[in-house]
Order: structure tokens, then C-alpha cells, then sequence
């Protein structure tokens, strides 16, 4: 199955490099214009089913990018709750102790008054997966999820392969990694294994698998809109 994560184009909050999580920001006519010129780079890819967070940053540009098909909305999905950073940049926070003390974890403990990783990752996995299972099922094979690059964030870090850490997958507003996997061998309940009990329930593969030549090195995955990558 191919995934497409794909992630909302730019707010008035991304352009002043703000932490923009459950504010819920229209996109900015720089971030309808920046879509545009994807289009003219030949649009985005299509996709069977398109999935979207709540906000309305995210519905806006999945709207955009896939104009007159349905749009399923997953409220696992939206960004996370950045606390007291929130809607704040790194300028307005320099000088508070709390916000100093998050830098030197390297973003790993959790926000002030927000959000934890490990309750954000937990979240957005769940939504993702349950929305995997239901296409499988359905006998989709491609889907576009028009997310938040803290969701996409923690997908890759899950699914992608080779490893690499959560970080790692940053990318920018209009961007996105086009993600394969597949899907795990059933039980006999019809769930794949590991699904009923709130575990993964899909199959990460592994380097043994011939991926075509557009994954070399064993890659399930490849950048969207990169100048570095092809599509």
C-alpha cells in the first residue's frame, strides 16, 4: 500500500516560525501560493483515499491539493499541544527556563502545560493505524494524509526503514514522503496480528524485501517535492 504523507501548506504562525500546534490557523495566501507552484511541478499524487487532521490548515490544503474527492477527517491526527509554547517562536521564548530546559533535552521531555512525545506518538499511531487497517480492508492501495509535520514526524519514525530518529523527518510545509507497507499476515480474527490487542498492526519490512529501483538500498519510502530527491 503507498501512503502519502503530505504536510499543510504555510500559516501566517509557520511564516513567523511559530509553534503552531491546536491553534487552528487558516493557511496564508504565501501558503495557497506555494501550492500552486507544486502543482506547476506537476501536482500532487493521486491517491484513492485522502485523510486529513481537523484543523483547518490541513483541511484547507488537502481541499486544494485534491479538489472534488472526500475527505475523511481523523481527530488522532492533529498536531500536537505545545503548552505554554504555544503559538509563541523561539524568539518570544528566549530567556524562560522551561523552554531552555526543553532545547537542552533535545525536545524530549514534555511541554510545559502540553503534550509528551510519548503521548503525542501514541495518539497519532493509533489514529493512523486504525485508518491503514480500514483501507486494507477496503482494498485501497493508496492514500494521502494531509497532516501536520509532528504527525508525519512520528509515522516515519515508526514505519520508515532504514531507522532513523523522530527528527530526522522534518520536512518542509507543502512536502511530504511517499511511504510503502504492507500489510501483516491475519489472525483468525480477521485483524492482523498484534491489532486486536492495541498493538502495530501493520508489518514493517525488512531489508530482505527487492524493492523496485525507486527504492534503492532497501528504502520504503522516498521524498515528495524534494530538490534533493525525485519524486
Amino acid at each position: 500500500m503507498k501512503i502519502y504523507l503530505i504536510r499543510h501548506s504555510l500559516t501566517e504562525g509557520n511564516l513567523k516560525k511559530r509553534y503552531v500546534g491546536i491553534t487552528d490557523e487558516d493557511l496564508s495566501q504565501e501558503g495557497v501560493k506555494l501550492l500552486e507552484r507544486c502543482f506547476e511541478k506537476g501536482g500532487f499524487p493521486q491517491a484513492e483515499r485522502i485523510y486529513t487532521s481537523p484543523m483547518k490548515r490541513c483541511t484547507q490544503t488537502a481541499k486544494l491539493c485534491y479538489p472534488g474527492q472526500q475527505i475523511f477527517v481523523i481527530e488522532e491526527l492533529s498536531e500536537c499541544d505545545f503548552g505554554l509554547f504555544e503559538n509563541k517562536s523561539y524568539r518570544e521564548l528566549s530567556g524562560s527556563s522551561q523552554y531552555q530546559e526543553w532545547v537542552d533535552s533535545g525536545g524530549t521531555i514534555p511541554f510545559p502545560g502540553g503534550e509528551s512525545r510519548e503521548e503525542f506518538k501514541k495518539r497519532i499511531l493509533s489514529g493512523f493505524e486504525k485508518s491503514v487497517w480500514e483501507c486494507m480492508k477496503a482494498g485501497i492501495t493508496s492514500a494521502a494524509y494531509v497532516v501536520h509535520g509532528g504527525t508525519i514526524m512520528c509515522i516515519m519514525e515508526k514505519y520508515a526503514f532504514p531507522k532513523k530518529g523522530y527528527y530526522d523527518y522534518q520536512i518542509e510545509n507543502g512536502e511530504g514522503y511517499e511511504l510503502i507497507i504492507a500489510d501483516s499476515i491475519c489472525s483468525d480474527s480477521g485483524f492482523p496480528a498484534g491489532f486486536a490487542a492495541g498493538g502495530s498492526g501493520i508489518f514493517i519490512p525488512s531489508s530482505e524485501i527487492n524493492w523496485s529501483s525507486n527504492y534503492r538500498g532497501g528504502k520504503n519510502y522516498k521524498r515528495l517535492f524534494s530538490e534533493n530527491e525525485s519524486r
